[in-house]
């Protein structure tokens, strides 16, 4: 099998995709319970960030499944040791087994699976499925974005003059004291997951989403390509596009909005 994979090679995988993450969703929902604590066991990783069975288990079928699906592409997971050899590879898979591990294990539906094909660097395919919500978010580069399999796009908005917004609440203050006087910003309670807040902005229901510093490639690849086909985009607070497949996939503080909103917001934030 070749080492790259033809915009035509890509859009075949999806099918298949599909298959596996409705899989994935199978095994991690028994362990969910709405509004109560998670079934499944949990401790603490180096750093004190919570891990469960569930995202250990979600985890390694993930990685069975998808490189049987590609089985040149490297792997980046939030659950897997990270091998350096994926620096020097073309295809990376790029997977977050749950993403929002917290809401996960307190019974908030907000959290996700988030799976990303790179080739190049670059996002060629994005699939973000909330399985407490049975909702699925899909792209494939340059044909566009899609909830459950429906086009979507961002919302027309060129001023941030009541836009709804959400993130950490210091981000959501910075750039409401820089946006002018009374901006009249909806602000949205603070979605767990980062796949699921970059989504959010790319089927239309949120204008800007601010995510602090610290985000990982495998919390944002997915998401990213999702709303890059819907019309948005992920971008530093001074407007740099997000770079995965670093040596240390760790970002600082980025905003995920329309394109269109994407001057004014560096510039409120720059205020």
């Amino acid at each position: 099998m070749p080492q790259s994979l033809t915009d035509a090679s890509v859009a075949e995988l999806m099918p298949e995709l599909r298959t596996v993450m409705r899989e994935a969703a199978s095994i991690a929902r028994p362990y969910f319970r709405q509004g109560k604590q998670t079934t499944a066991r949990v401790w603490s990783k180096a750093g004190g960030s919570p891990v469960t069975e569930a995202d250990v288990a979600v985890d390694t079928f993930l990685k069975i499944r998808l490189s049987e699906l590609v089985p040149q592409a490297a792997w980046l997971s939030e659950e897997t040791a990270d091998d350096p050899a994926r620096l020097g590879r073309d295809l990376v898979w790029i997977v977050d087994p749950i993403d929002g591990t917290r809401a996960f294990l307190s019974g908030h539906p907000d959290w996700s699976i988030a799976v990303a094909l790179l080739q190049a660097g670059e996002p060629v395919i994005g699939f973000v499925h909330a399985p407490a919500l049975d909702v699925a978010y899909e792209a494939v580069r340059g044909q566009g974005a899609f909830k459950d399999e429906t086009k979507i796009v961002v919302a027309g908005r060129d001023s941030l003059q009541a836009s709804r917004i959400t993130g950490p609440k210091p981000m959501l203050d910075r750039l409401t004291r820089g946006a002018g006087p009374n901006p009249d910003f909806v602000r949205i309670d603070r979605i767990p997951s980062l796949a699921l807040r970059l989504v959010r902005v790319a089927d239309g229901s949120v204008d800007v989403g601010m995510i602090s510093s610290d985000a990982r490639d495998w919390d944002l690849a997915a998401a990213d390509l999702v709303l890059r086909e819907a019309g948005g985009a992920v971008c530093t607070l001074t407007g740099e596009a997000t770079v995965y497949n670093r040596p240390d996939p760790v970002h600082g503080e980025l905003v995920a909005l329309p394109r269109a909103l994407r001057d004014p917001v560096i510039a409120a934030w720059g205020a």
